[in-house]
């Protein structure tokens, strides 16, 4: 049974952080790392002791995880950045929390015996003989090392300690994977074999001059070796276990908000007879107003847990090949509820939110291609802009006139102008990007129109088909991508202060040339008036844009099954990076790297010397059997990645790509995972450090084809609208939130029904239509309740069996 692990966090804000700078101030940004691996920088904000960040994450870890830490740094331009102090929160701690954790929580200090990460490898044995015992410990190897030295790297040495009886190995000079295979003995005494006694493994990082660094510890029960004499296995290292100091809140805080969710999936056979009842709904639709495995779902949905829904819901029909039919369905179920056209699709129903989700998932990269460069010369330019006379800041602005400072006039008539040539730029990328549309968005927005159009064919209601399609496509995708483009990866960081100003604005324009410019001059926001000529000039060209957006025939869009959401000749992401390939035996220098653009579909990496060169190296995804980190100290790089790759004649290949910043590089990991995730013999472990000629730089072994000393991360990847299509993991989703919602369905549909039709017996008059649809519905909920407990029933099963299977290996390994 596979596991899903899916750990969301958000960075919110931090307050009364300590000044680091001699200026009075600090420079505070966030690193988080999942165990020992970085997987998120914060923007610095500059010169704030109480700053905002709003950044969040998703990240998906399919073999779990021990504790996510936040460290809050204060940035130098020269010298190293200093730490001003850090939060751990363990995996119980965050998974006791089922809602979530969403909590002001205090820094700490950041204790160097506490920063530790790692395994070793050992097995202990206790020999027993007439009056005395002895402790044999075969130190094997250790991996992920924490590095110690400047060099990144660190000497360790292991140290087994019992009572006031010690051994220790020999040191390994610089690595992080250092390989020992030495076995330690210690003679016991019977009076030392006390069951409340523990053996202690110590790993060391020697240093000629000073004490040396504490790497990590493991312990281990005395009474486990009397039980079992052989224990043998990887070991994860754990710190000596000080008490964490808070300074009493001198360091500050973080608002944090996190959520875990793990999920155990079946296997595909088990969750057939759910997926069959939800294909059924769409497929052979029934009336308008009959109960549906979908409308059952909606009905036990909570307004928090619907947009989670509405997404899973998307994926598994994108995966279907049936995203169009489920989309009509919702809609014309929506269009045929509603009775007055100013109220359509305003509430958050299951139908709003998955057009909004499928327009996310499908419609991304569109986004990406038509709003990317305009919102990135908004953030390049970064002009003044402001149209609200109590906002007006006349020392912002530039000089705009000779004669003196800017007028409040005058600032308002640059802004007007300023905002004009912005708005009219996102408008002609719009209108000019029909071809660019994905069919199948176009076909669902033309199925709503005809839904639309059926249900209110009145005169005065002629522009109510254009409203619902534009309230879909500017309000709720084109608008929020340009009031907040982080959120939709149109950006790396969030947007300062005056960019914010300007995109909100524009974001208020193009809602208002959504909503065709029907309530302009009826708000509050008077001042916004000089902007209403181009609003309206620009609502012309929408009704033609959606027209000719509609125009499309249905039977030329291919749907079939799927296992991403993108065709395979999209290119999901593109840009440049430095690219080293290590091809035999030579020494890997820094400027070795040479600067390549990229693009990746799911098909191929390929790579040529610009964006414009006609030749192209290629990398086959299929060929792809890992994507990991590159240590730093094996070029003495940061944020190196490697793609390996297997040959038609097995043998491997190995290509170093740098990236700018680490966000960059976790996107570019993910992302490649997510295209080569399915592929067969994928690597179980690799070489995070390079072979330069005669050895590797991470466990020092000579044989450049010697296995790798790491385990691979394939499966880690940062959660987003490109998340490969899962259907099992889709269904466990749905059948946890009807898990949830079964009592209400029993009770409304069951029980309450039985009384009704016991009532109808007696003689009440009832309709026989009504009682027949009455029927109909009950029936169906006693079918999707079964599908439950089936699920639920095997479900128990295979974690019994799970358990038990646990159990077999713990008391076989400690026999080995």
């Amino acid at each position: 049974m596979a596991r899903n692990t899916s750990l969301y966090f958000r960075i919110v804000e931090g307050k009364n952080l300590p000044a680091k700078d001699v200026s009075g101030t600090s420079d505070p940004y966030c690193i988080v790392k999942v165990d020992n691996e970085v997987v998120a920088r914060t923007a610095t904000v500059w010169k704030n002791l109480n700053p905002f960040w709003g950044e969040e994450y998703t990240l998906h870890l399919p073999m779990g995880f021990h504790t996510l830490t936040f460290y809050v740094m204060d940035e130098d331009t020269i010298g190293h950045d200093d730490v001003i102090g850090k939060i751990s929160l363990s995996k119980d701690v965050i998974a006791a929390q089922h809602k979530g954790l969403d909590n002001w929580i205090n820094l700490t200090r950041v204790d160097p015996d506490e920063e530790v990460q790692g395994e070793i490898h050992l097995a202990l044995e206790l020999q027993r003989e007439q009056h005395r015992s002895c402790l044999s410990c075969h130190i094997i190897e250790a991996r992920d090392l924490a590095p110690r030295d400047i060099t990144g790297t660190s000497d360790p040495f292991t140290r087994i300690i019992y009572n006031n009886l010690s051994a220790e190995t020999s040191i390994i000079k610089k690595t992080r994977f250092p390989h020992w295979d030495e076995t330690l003995e210690l003679c016991l005494d019977e009076a030392d074999e006390d069951e409340g006694g523990m053996v202690t493994v110590e790993v060391w990082d020697w240093d000629m001059v000073g004490k040396n660094d504490f790497l990590g510890k493991v312990e281990i029960p005395l009474s486990c070796l009397l039980r079992s004499p052989v224990l043998q296995g990887w070991f994860r290292l754990m710190p000596l276990g000080n008490t964490e100091d808070n300074a009493g809140g001198k360091l500050g805080a973080l608002r944090l908000k996190v959520r875990l969710v793990e999920e155990r999936i079946l296997p595909s056979v088990y969750y057939q007879p759910l997926m069959d009842l939800l294909v059924e709904a769409v497929i052979s639709p029934s009336e308008v107003d009959e109960a549906t495995p979908l409308t059952l779902l909606e009905e036990v949905t909570t307004v928090d847990s619907r947009q989670d829904v509405a997404m899973t819901l998307v994926k598994l029909y994108l995966g279907q090949g049936l995203v169009v039919p489920f989309l009509d369905y919702l809609n014309t179920r929506e269009v045929h509820s509603t009775t007055d056209p100013n109220t359509l699709f305003r509430s958050n129903s299951l139908a709003s939110k998955a057009m909004e989700q499928f327009m996310k998932a499908v419609g991304m990269l569109y986004l990406h291609e038509v709003l990317k460069p305009i919102i990135n010369r908004i953030f390049e330019e970064r002009k003044y802009v402001e149209l609200d006379p109590c906002k007006i800041d006349l020392n912002r602005c530039r000089r705009i006139s000779f004669k003196g400072s800017a007028s409040e006039a005058e600032v308002r008539e640059s802004s007007v102008s300023v905002l004009q040539a912005y708005l009219s730029s996102i408008m002609e990328a719009i209108v000019s990007s029909v071809s660019q549309c994905p069919p199948v968005m176009r076909v669902v927005f033309k199925q709503l129109h005809k839904r639309v159009e059926e249900q209110f064919p009145e005169p005065e209601n002629e522009d109510v088909k254009y409203l619902a399609i534009s309230g879909f496509f500017f309000l709720r995708l084109f608008a929020p991508a340009i009031l907040t483009p982080k959120l939709f990866q149109l950006r790396d960081h969030h947007a300062d202060t005056r960019t914010s100003r300007t995109l909100l604005l524009l974001a208020k324009a193009l809602q208002s040339v959504g909503n065709l410019g029907l309530q302009l001059g009826h708000g509050k926001e008077q001042w916004m008036t000089p902007l209403h000529p181009i609003i309206l000039c620009s609502v012309a060209s929408v009704r033609d844009f959606l027209d000719k957006l509609i125009d499309i025939d249905h039977d030329n869009v291919c749907e079939s099954r799927q296992r991403a959401v993108f065709l395979p000749s999209v290119i999901m992401k593109e840009g440049f990076l430095q690219k080293h390939k290590a091809e035999g035996p030579q020494l890997l220098k820094r400027f070795t790297f040479k600067k390549r653009y990229f693009w990746l579909s799911s098909e191929s990496l390929s790579y040529a010397k610009s964006p414009d060169w006609q030749v192209r190296s290629t990398i086959p995804i299929a060929h792809v059997c890992a994507v990991e980190r590159v240590d730093e100290n094996a070029f003495q790089l940061q944020n190196v990645m490697q793609v390996i790759t297997q040959d038609t004649d097995g043998q491997l290949h190995t290509t170093y790509l740098q990236c700018k910043n680490v966000n960059e590089l976790n996107q570019w990991l993910s992302a490649i995972r997510k295209v080569s995730i399915y592929n067969e013999h994928m690597l179980p472990s690799f070489h995070p450090g390079a072979h330069p000629g005669n050895k590797w730089t991470c466990c020092l072994q000579p044989d450049r084809t010697a296995s790798g000393c790491s385990r691979t991360h394939s499966a880690v990847t940062l959660g987003d609208w490109s998340d490969p299509l899962d259907p099992d993991a889709e269904a466990q989703i749905i059948y946890k939130e009807l898990l949830q919602g079964r009592d209400k369905l029993r009770e409304q549909y069951l029980e309450t029904q039985e009384v009704e039709s016991a009532e109808h017996e007696v003689g009440q008059p009832s309709s026989v239509c009504v009682q027949a649809r009455c029927e109909r519905s009950r029936v169906l909920a006693a079918r999707l309740l079964d599908v439950v407990l089936d699920l639920e029933r095997t479900h128990s099963t295979f974690q019994s069996r799970e358990a038990d299977e646990s159990k077999n290996q713990f008391i076989l390994s400690t026999h080995t």
